[in-house]
């Protein structure tokens, strides 16, 4: 069996759902974003940027590289290709928590990063992709519209983020008391979803295990890398290099899952590295979050917490630009 020509079952009904529960994503986010977050952006624009270079050209640069190291074929590699140009998962927040980083700095670039990724991702998914000598070939056969993609990307990311935005600035109190609810429990949904979605197929995900685990892996272990040495490149300090390395190891691979069944047909090497991804990439997250959030105990002495994501006190302007942190735990 070629995995490149295996073909996932779903139905209509199901992509509506799984397009459902990412606007919940989307909305949950935006619920949880402040004006002030964009004001930082502008006044400290650096680590956004430094974020925003790392996520955009790095990420899938380096990407491509890897699809002709790993041993994948064309299905597989357009599809680590496409979760390289998905934008930041929201659970990044909460991991970057965990892990004692900046969280102010990590809502910030989701923010904004969300809003740029509407345009972007479905223009550097056709110019990576298209350069690929044999996904390349996928692309041409589904004769892939990035304004259509665009339009896909509107409706799940854009008009939700959108509607959460303004609730939360008629409704602040309201907003901030359902926010959690919506983002834990549209997680738990994402990953319900992912989980079924292998369960139906589970004949096509055993058969190609061993090498879907080894390639997500190491795709994501080179992601959170680049997060990281980009960061200190970047001349960033500590707890903004714990931000960085979630905001771009973290993706929302829900998102790449919900464009295959709706662009490729289900195509079977890219949902399955999709999918995956969505499943691998909290393990790996929380792990090294854990980690690092006992590492930092150990030096300091004292613990970072829960991991509520925005419920504690956020970044001072100072530390949202690695200007007063850069010293200390680690």
């Amino acid at each position: 069996m070629d995995v490149d020509e295996v073909v996932l079952n779903f139905t209509p009904g199901t992509l509506m759902i799984l397009n459902v529960v990412l606007a919940m994503i989307m909305f949950g986010i935006a619920l949880d974003v402040a004006p002030r977050d964009f004001k930082q952006v502008a006044k400290h624009p650096r680590p956004f940027l430094v974020a925003i270079a790392a996520q955009l050209v790095v990420l899938p640069a380096v990407t491509f590289g890897l699809t002709f190291l790993l041993p994948i074929g064309p299905s597989m590699a357009l599809g680590l290709i496409l979760v390289a140009c998905c934008p930041p998962g929201n659970i990044s927040q909460v991991l970057t928590h965990r892990a004692g980083g900046n969280v102010a700095l990590s809502v910030s670039m989701t923010a904004v990063g969300n809003l740029l990724y509407l345009l972007v991702m479905p223009l550097s998914l056709a110019f990576w992709g298209s350069l690929h000598p044999t996904a390349s070939v996928l692309l041409r056969d589904v004769a892939l519209d990035p304004w259509e993609m665009l339009l896909q990307i509107f409706l799940i990311i854009g008009l939700p983020f959108l509607v959460g935005l303004s609730l939360r600035a008629q409704a602040h109190t309201f907003a901030q008391r359902v926010q959690p609810v919506v983002k834990w429990f549209s997680l738990i949904a994402l990953l319900g979803f992912i989980v079924g979605a292998l369960a139906g197929n589970w004949s096509v995900f055993v058969t190609y295990l061993g090498l879907i685990v080894l390639v997500v892996a190491v795709h994501d272990a080179v992601s959170l890398a680049i997060g990281y040495s980009t960061a200190v490149v970047g001349r960033l300090g500590t707890p903004e290099r714990k931000a960085m390395t979630f905001e771009v190891g973290i993706r929302n691979a829900g998102l790449g899952l919900g464009l295959v069944f709706a662009f490729f047909g289900g195509l079977g090497g890219m949902a399955i590295v999709a999918g995956w991804w969505g499943v691998w990439d909290l393990i790996a997250g929380l792990v090294l979050a854990s980690l690092w959030a006992r590492h930092t105990k150990r030096r300091s002495g004292t613990s970072k917490g829960d991991p509520t994501g925005r419920s504690l006190p956020t970044a001072a302007p100072a530390d949202l630009a690695g200007g007063t942190r850069t010293a200390g735990v680690e």
